[in-house]
């Protein structure tokens, strides 16, 4: 998503610094650098130069950002409100009690992601015993078109509105067999689709398998969300894919509509 900048006009009744601050945050989170000088900044949210480093200094003594070598980096206090959120948020705590309740996902890694943009973002990670351990945790994003999770969420869009989101850019590829084209990726949307579940083998992590079922949405105003199973490729064989994405639809039934059983 890009930044906000400062040519942007300010909401009328908002407070400019404000919007200045956010559009600080948004252009640190936007980056794929892990800092940025004060000067990246300023040059990115449309600041003068002294403006921006008001914000950034503001921003830091709230540990919103922190300062190494001249450069800002996105502050640990981010981290502390974003948990305070979700914690806060029924659908995470339901994805958690599901979880919990459902005997052939109390061993295994489970994740809960959102769609944003491109992107599938993880917002809420059950670690079974032992779990499938991958670096992403809560918060982390994911290329949609190289996790179960992310394709079963683009497969419910038609696939001109996938074709216009990906248009003029690169499908990126994590793995050597991650999609490599629109038309490959949209092929496996239809597959989706039709089995009302997606998998992915190593397109993610290599020696990691991925299935993941769509949640049903509870309003047009709510986000496009997924929950998906994570195993090894050593243990996983396609015997397990009917009981995982069975269980898998009984605790996405459940975070779509409480009093609703899948079987």
């Amino acid at each position: 998503m890009p930044a906000r900048t400062g040519r942007e006009a300010t909401p009328p009744g908002s407070a400019p610094a404000v919007v200045r601050a956010i559009a600080v945050l948004d252009a640190l989170a936007a980056d794929d650098a892990a800092s940025m000088s004060l000067s990246d900044i300023a040059r990115a949210i449309g600041v003068p130069k002294s403006s921006t480093a008001s914000i950034c200094a503001a921003l830091e003594l709230g540990g919103l950002l922190v300062r190494d070598n001249g450069e800002f980096a996105l502050g640990r206090r981010l981290v502390e409100l974003g948990g305070a959120y979700l914690s806060r948020s029924d659908r995470v705590r339901e994805f958690y009690a599901a979880c919990v309740a459902e005997p052939l996902l109390v061993g295994e890694t489970v994740r809960l992601w959102a769609l944003g943009g491109r992107d599938g973002i993880c917002l809420g990670r059950y670690d079974g015993h032992p779990p499938v351990r991958l670096t992403v945790n809560i918060g982390d994003r994911l290329p949609a078109s190289v996790t179960a999770a992310g394709k079963v969420m683009l497969a419910q869009f038609d696939d001109h509105e996938v074709r216009d989101l990906y248009a003029g850019t690169t499908l990126p590829r994590l793995t050597a067999a991650s999609l490599s084209s629109i038309d490959a990726l949209v092929a496996d949307l239809h597959t989706a689709r039709e089995d009302g579940y997606c998998v992915s083998v190593e397109e993610a992590f290599e020696s990691v398998v991925e299935l993941a079922v769509v949640v049903p949405s509870r309003g047009t105003r709510t986000a496009t969300m997924a929950i998906g199973v994570t195993q090894h490729t050593v243990t996983y064989t396609p015997e397990h894919a009917a009981p995982l994405v069975s269980a898998l639809r009984r605790v996405a039934a459940a975070l779509g509509n409480p009093m609703q059983v899948a079987t």
